[in-house]
């Protein structure tokens, strides 16, 4: 096996095999499981495993010089026409090919899927095509987050509160596996063209301000097409008798996703290929690795999506129901915290931001005191999200306060922190809170008889939120940190309230 492969792969086993601990231990105390079910969930959990690993390996070698080289060619150009309109279109190409964004699409049945889903990549294009222009011009990120949310906030109030939840949920389903990677390396390719003090803290923000335009869109959408109905989203784990039984599921349901990530792939490899018929950017070896990038990244997703979907979200949707309707509800509030702690590890997303947050920051930020913040933001949203779905709270109750204290800590905290705390909530709300997470909701709002539409959606929305906080307070932290030790060293230096304190102290 490719070693860089097999250490991925452990890598994802660590992070998924909590996750599957706390399901089999609901399973025995809360929720008794037949074997049967046990047995697909067992082999959902080893697809995940290895289809994650794969994943992360061909997002490295594939979507990271593809994005880090197409941003470097669009700072070169100089044309503000050209990086616009080029930053438009692959927004929406690749957001079409969104997984995640296909999970959303399937809820509203009062809109078509199709309106949804073009109106959504529409907002994502041109909120990429700002934020590659932030980059650019070297707009400050903390101000251009307070103007659109600003607006957005405006917005929520005249929206029809039946679809108020999916709008905001949108923002976070649009930054899933398939986006982030691109997106971020996009980021970090123009930034580097640039080389002055700032170009590590610009690399950040790309993915923050690109969730905002699919909720503004949603939210003008909504405007016009007001949910009446809910889809069925009850999902059922197959009967089975025998091991043969088991394996038949999954080799029905692959080539569906088989299909699925192939239509997804293949805008992004469309780019690529006319990239380097126009620009000839990359060299032969470096045309294998990406090559590889790709099929590693399309074995992965097809595992990990078949592996998610097939075992992962009926068990969710189970549970859900199941202890909710038990009499035990409010029980549900700290097992949703414990899920929404471990279940941030298993985003394959969350692993492409630490990596390059931890090369961009010199190792000063580590990848493990990332997921230990997000694992925390996650816990507090789920745990926000169960309180809803018991109390019928509205989620403007929740999202408005969170967002005013986000955008009030981003005028204090170092600029790299801003673009690194709104980035994370995209890439913290990725195919595991809408595969599990979300059937989780909707199995525990269905079984208490809520509204599904404004209760129990909205989680996709809490867990884009409270890594935005949660990062910031990290941020908070290291700069009073660098602060005390840069007085020690040097107690004449007076630490400017927007320097990059952090990157440039840890280089000296």
């Amino acid at each position: 096996m490719n070693q860089k492969l097999k250490e991925k792969i452990l890598e994802s086993l660590s992070s998924v095999l909590p996750v599957a601990g706390i399901v089999l231990a609901l399973s025995v105390l809360l929720v008794p499981l037949d074997v049967g079910n046990v047995m697909i969930f067992l082999v959902s959990t080893v697809m995940l495993i290895v289809g994650m690993g794969m994943f992360q390996l061909g997002a490295e070698t594939a979507m990271n010089p593809l994005g880090e080289g197409i941003g470097g060619e669009l700072s070169k150009s100089g044309k503000t026409a050209v990086i616009i309109f080029i930053s438009f279109v692959m927004g929406v190409l690749i957001t079409i090919a969104e997984p995640d964004l296909q999970v959303l699409s399937n809820q509203v049945p009062s809109v078509p899927n199709s309106v949804l889903i073009w109106t959504v990549a529409v907002g994502v294009g041109l909120f990429l095509a700002v934020a590659v222009m932030r980059v650019v011009l070297k707009v400050n990120l903390s101000v251009l987050l307070m103007i659109f949310y600003a607006i957005l906030l405006i917005l929520s109030f005249f929206v029809p509160k039946d679809f108020l939840a999916v709008a905001f949920d949108s923002g976070g389903v649009t930054t899933g596996p398939m986006t982030v990677p691109f997106i971020m390396a996009m980021g970090i390719g123009l930034s580097a063209m640039r080389g002055d003090k700032d170009a590590s803290s610009d690399s950040f923000g790309l993915v923050a301000l690109s969730s905002i335009g699919p909720i503004l869109a949603v939210m003008v959408l909504g405007c016009f097409y007001a949910p009446k109905e809910t889809a069925d989203m009850t999902t059922e784990i197959a009967s089975v008798a025998t091991m043969r039984d088991v394996i038949e599921i999954f080799v029905i349901e692959l080539p569906h996703y088989a299909k699925e990530v192939l239509i997804s792939l293949l805008p992004i490899a469309g780019v690529y290929v006319i990239f380097q018929l126009a620009r000839r950017k990359y060299q032969k070896r470096q045309r294998m690795r990406i090559a590889m990038g790709f099929l590693y990244t399309y074995v992965g997703l097809v595992l990990f999506l078949c592996g998610v979907n097939v075992g992962f979200a009926p068990i969710g949707t189970m549970l859900g129901s199941e202890i909710a309707g038990s009499g035990m509800e409010w029980i549900m509030i700290p097992i949703g915290m414990i899920m929404g702690y471990f279940i941030v590890k298993a985003e394959p997303a969350i692993q492409v931001l630490n990596h390059q947050v931890q090369s961009v920051t010199k190792g000063t930020v580590s990848g493990k005191t990332m997921n230990h913040c997000l694992s925390i933001g996650v816990a507090i949203s789920i745990g926000l999200s169960v309180l809803r779905i018991l109390t019928g709270l509205p989620i403007q109750w929740i999202i408005i306060p969170g967002y005013i204290i986000a955008l009030v800590m981003s005028r204090f905290v170092p600029k790299i922190f801003v673009g690194i705390a709104f980035d994370s909530g995209g890439v913290a709300s990725g195919p595991m809170t809408s595969t599990f997470l979300l059937p989780f909701c909707i199995g525990a709002c269905g079984a208490l008889g809520g509204n599904l539409m404004t209760d129990a959606f909205g989680v996709v929305a809490l867990v884009a939120l409270t890594p935005l906080i949660a990062i910031q307070i990290m941020g908070l932290r290291y700069r009073f940190r660098m602060s005390r030790q840069m007085r020690a060293v040097r107690p004449d230096i007076m630490l400017p309230e927007d320097s990059d304190v952090i990157v440039e102290f840890t280089e000296e």
